[in-house]
């Protein structure tokens, strides 16, 4: 299986910078279509060159994505073609861990609303534009309804437990948001644009982004795991 047939040849994937990624271009939505299915994803223009998010491109094409150290492993099944010519493994009953495969898909989509929420308020913030609860609760909706759709499709001991996670990981994006929109009424939001890494550097926003990372490992294991991180 080659999976660089998945993509375009003009299309350049690249890892949006975790859940604090600080952008050189103003992200856009846009409806990514893999081998016939689509799926909204955050999308970067720079320098003629188009990035998109992996986990939105995993997610899209009920791939997986896992984090190793520097390593950054994405693992995309095979083109419709190739698999209606192998017959498909029959499914194994799950472990006490053991995630189910409707949950992983929902929780990988609600991780992906948790990294948007959290990227467009640190872009907002580290370039000066205007932050309210209004505009904030658009995106934190985005994410507690994409949360609700995996607590809905959580069947085993795995998948509850994961859940747990990943309420967890929402309600840190959540206290870093208020935390946010509160700065801005307070006109105390100078001290994010004076360094490029002063809002990433900040211990809740690396607990977001290191929790995000271990979620997403986690999810594409098929195999609830623990972390500090997410606590």
């Amino acid at each position: 299986m080659r999976n660089n047939e998945w993509v375009q040849p003009l299309i350049l994937v690249a890892l949006l910078q975790g859940a604090i990624a600080v952008a050189q271009a103003n992200p856009e939505g846009r409806t990514l279509v893999v081998n016939g299915k689509s799926g909204a994803t955050s999308v970067l223009q720079v320098s003629n060159r188009t990035y998109i998010d992996l986990e939105s491109l995993a997610r899209i094409a009920n791939g997986s994505l896992g984090f190793q150290g520097d390593k950054i492993t994405l693992t995309l099944p095979d083109s419709p073609a190739n698999a209606a010519a192998v017959p498909a493994p029959a499914e194994q009953p799950a472990s006490r861990n053991g995630l189910s495969q409707n949950f992983m898909m929902a929780g990988i989509e609600s991780i992906a609303q948790m990294r948007e929420w959290a990227s467009a308020m640190a872009y907002a913030i580290q370039n000066g534009y205007g932050v309210t609860d209004a505009w904030a609760s658009d995106y934190r909706e985005k994410a507690a309804s994409s949360l609700r759709q995996a607590s809905a499709a959580a069947s085993t001991e795995g998948d509850r437990n994961a859940l747990q996670l990943l309420s967890n990981e929402f309600d840190s994006v959540a206290t870093w948001s208020n935390k946010l929109v509160e700065a801005k009424k307070a006109m105390d939001t100078a001290k994010y644009s004076t360094s490029p890494n002063a809002l990433r550097d900040e211990p809740l926003s690396q607990k977001i982004i290191q929790c995000g990372h271990f979620l997403s490992k986690m999810l594409g294991s098929a195999q609830f795991a623990d972390d500090t991180s997410c606590h």
